[in-house]
């Protein structure tokens, strides 16, 4: 098999078989693309039934070629998929690119076909792009190949698009000019079978034209790959990646709040953020990141400011800026002192800076000046919504001088009329500044600039390793499973938690109520009482808790009122004790759990915890194992974070001591596949340690 995808994206002679004379095929579109937008090799027409097409001189058979081929375009029916691919493999050619459908994605006799044209490539050590895709593309001047169907050819640039759906490409391609986006090379990747988004990765890793890589994704066929591959990328170069499905609920029922909280695009995001990849949300903020990797720097800080010439848009875009995680800082006195005598009493001089409707281009380009030249500000935003009398295209001429003396600060603009937009845009995007029709666009796209610059700048030491008792959870698993039991008990799930160098509150078995009232002394009070069932998940919706237990009677009382509500609510449930808890009064709730992803394997998880868990879902996911980065990144990702470093004068928590016990359990996920989903819910944090209150297991069957 060839080491890289040279003879498809670089080839120096291209057959065209299924090329065509017919103007409404796909054969005689990829030849006319070939042709029309100058390909520098030779171009092969493939065509039993004809002398020439397009006016080149057509072959009978790819074997009739007297010139080596790298790469066959194969438009022909799909009943002859196969036997042209062993032509081409028998011929030497190097490389296929298949746009033939009717393979695996019908199903069927597709699915067949589609392993046997995989063993054709796979024997004569080609590649293969396809089946069931639009083609490939390559703007460099030195290749100016565009072999797909689509009937624009994007300005050459240095982005590289895979698409694992062709109607799409044929989309992205139409758009990318409008953007202002160059494309260097563009893959639609069809089915996939061969040639995969982790091998475009690879090739493109070390590719000088390619300085940013867009995505568009539908499934990960190794995720695991994907991640090795894209962390290493996203460190010289950024990837923005749309994957579709997010509304796709999990299919399988949960028994833990882990594993109910875990939809299917759970994994994706996890994946995705663990990577550096900027996730976009649609094919729009995808060009809208796109196009802001046109700045030849990235901002060095999150300090920004806008500058604008109506009020309206500024405060939209310091309030999506904000949102983005971007500081609006306040202007040096120098700054203001500078600006002040330049504009009218009713102008706005602070951030964002509001020259009102009466600034013209000139005012623009000294406002900007005064804003880069801030030590406080390393980017900023610049709106103008054209008045009249005021050109969008002087406007724009004013920033690109501004924006071309401070190089180290990136300039993203907003053009909000339409009036000259199209010369305003064009002026910008000859100069390297991202222009926007919103201000939302434009603040969603300078904090990717800014994601990207944090993920760059984060250290790659792995960080110390901590350790589980593996062989310990291995046992009481073992002992579980010869029992018939797939769900372990409270004290199983405490033990495991102990194995795991995890804190735990005090707690012990008791068999009835006045054994509880002995177990109590032991633990010391105040205590809590807890249902021991294998058939109970949420205790509190059968009455099976009861909490700030001070005495030996109130103990004995609590246990009898406790098992009556857990006969009425649940009278079939097998009860197998109470839990004698040490009662644990402070402390923040939050919840960490695992669960396993059939693809993506065991996942993390971490957020704000309690019995609302689910119904407030403030939780993040990571792919186990973590690193302490990692970790540190989960407990900064949740929303209710500031919870966490505490409000109204209470101190923060112990997030080291919360970041250990992620960590150990991440470690647990890896080292003991068998346990498919755990809870410690509540995982209580306090300024100085955390402690475990309660946990689930289930362990696979």
């Amino acid at each position: 098999m060839a080491t890289t995808l040279d003879p498809i994206l670089r080839p120096r002679a291209v057959a065209v078989i299924g090329a065509s004379r017919s103007p409404n095929t796909i054969g005689y579109q990829v030849l006319a693309n070939l042709i029309d937008h100058g390909f520098t090799g030779a171009v092969y027409p493939v065509n039993p039934h004809a002398t020439s097409v397009h006016s080149v001189k057509s072959f009978p058979s790819v074997a009739a070629i007297p010139d080596v081929v790298d790469v066959a375009i194969l438009v022909v029916p799909k009943q002859h998929v196969l036997r042209v691919a062993e032509e081409c493999g028998q011929a030497g050619v190097r490389g296929l690119v298949v746009i033939s459908a009717g393979f695996k994605e019908v199903g069927g006799d597709g699915v067949e076909a589609e392993r046997r044209l995989v063993e054709i490539v796979e024997r004569h050590r080609m590649r293969m792009v396809g089946p069931n895709c639009m083609g490939v593309l390559n703007g460099h001047p030195d290749i100016s190949m565009n072999a797909t169907f689509a009937p624009t050819m994007p300005p050459f640039g240095h982005a590289a698009f895979v698409s694992q759906s062709g109607a799409l490409g044929v989309s992205v391609l139409d758009y990318a000019a409008e953007y202002g986006i160059g494309i260097a090379q563009f893959v639609s990747v069809g089915n996939k079978p061969n040639v995969s988004g982790n091998d475009l990765l690879l090739q493109w890793e070390h590719d000088p034209d390619v300085q940013v890589v867009l995505m568009y994704v539908e499934s990960f066929g190794n995720p695991r790959k994907f991640f090795e591959i894209a962390s290493r990328i996203t460190k010289v170069k950024p990837i923005i990646a749309v994957k579709s499905g997010k509304s796709k609920a999990g299919a399988r029922a949960a028994s833990s709040h882990t594993g109910a909280l875990a939809a299917s695009d759970t994994a994706v995001d996890a994946l995705l953020a663990q990577a550096g990849v900027l996730r976009a949300g649609s094919i729009e903020e995808l060009f809208d990141m796109a196009m802001a990797f046109s700045c030849e720097q990235l901002p060095r800080s999150r300090r920004t400011a806008v500058l604008t010439n109506s009020g309206g848009p500024g405060i939209l875009a310091a309030d999506a800026l904000e949102m983005h995680g971007l500081d609006l800082v306040e202007l040096e006195p120098q700054t203001v002192a500078r600006l002040k005598p330049l504009f009218p009493p009713e102008a706005s001089i602070r951030n964002p800076l509001d020259m009102i409707a009466s600034a013209t281009a000139a005012n623009y380009q000294t406002a900007l000046d005064a804003i880069l030249t801030d030590e406080r500000v390393d980017s900023a935003v610049a709106i103008f919504v054209p008045p009249l009398g005021v050109r969008q295209e002087d406007v724009a001429e004013s920033i690109v001088r501004v924006a071309q003396a401070h190089p180290l600060k990136p300039v993203l603009t907003v053009l909000m009329g339409r009036q000259g937009l199209p010369q305003g845009k064009a002026e910008l995007h000859r100069a390297g500044i991202p222009a926007y029709i919103f201000p939302e666009s434009a603040a969603r796209a300078l904090a990717a600039l800014r994601r990207h610059r944090e993920w760059r700048a984060r250290p790659d030491a792995p960080g110390p390793e901590v350790t589980v008792d593996a062989d310990c959870v291995r046992r009481i698993v073992a002992a579980a499973r010869a029992a018939g039991r797939r769900k372990l008990t409270e004290v199983e799930a405490l033990d495991v938690l102990t194995a795991c160098g995890i804190p735990i509150a005090r707690a012990r078995l008791a068999r009835d109520p006045n054994d509880a009232a002995a177990v109590a002394a032991e633990v010391g009070y105040p205590v809590v009482l807890k249902i021991v069932s294998p058939e109970i998940v949420h205790k509190t919706e059968v009455g099976g808790v009861r909490t700030e237990i001070d005495t030996a009677t109130e103990v004995q009382l609590a246990c009898a009122e406790m098992l009556d509500a857990v006969h009425q609510h649940a009278p079939q449930a097998r009860i197998d004790g109470i839990l004698v808890q040490q009662m644990i009064r402070g402390g923040r709730e939050t919840i960490t759990g695992i669960t396993r992803d059939r693809a993506f394997g065991p996942l993390v998880m971490f957020g704000l915890g309690g019995i609302y868990v689910e119904a407030i879902r403030d939780v993040v996911f990571r792919i186990a194992p973590i690193r302490p980065l990692d970790a540190h990144d989960m407990l900064r990702g949740i929303r209710g974070t500031a919870i966490l470093d505490g409000v109204r004068g209470a101190p923060p928590v112990d997030a080291a001591a919360l970041v250990d016990v992620l960590l150990r359990v991440s470690r647990l996920a890896v080292e003991v596949p068998e346990i498919e989903e755990l809870d410690i819910n509540p995982l209580l944090a306090f300024p100085d340690r955390v402690l475990a209150v309660d946990a689930r297991v289930l362990v696979t069957s």
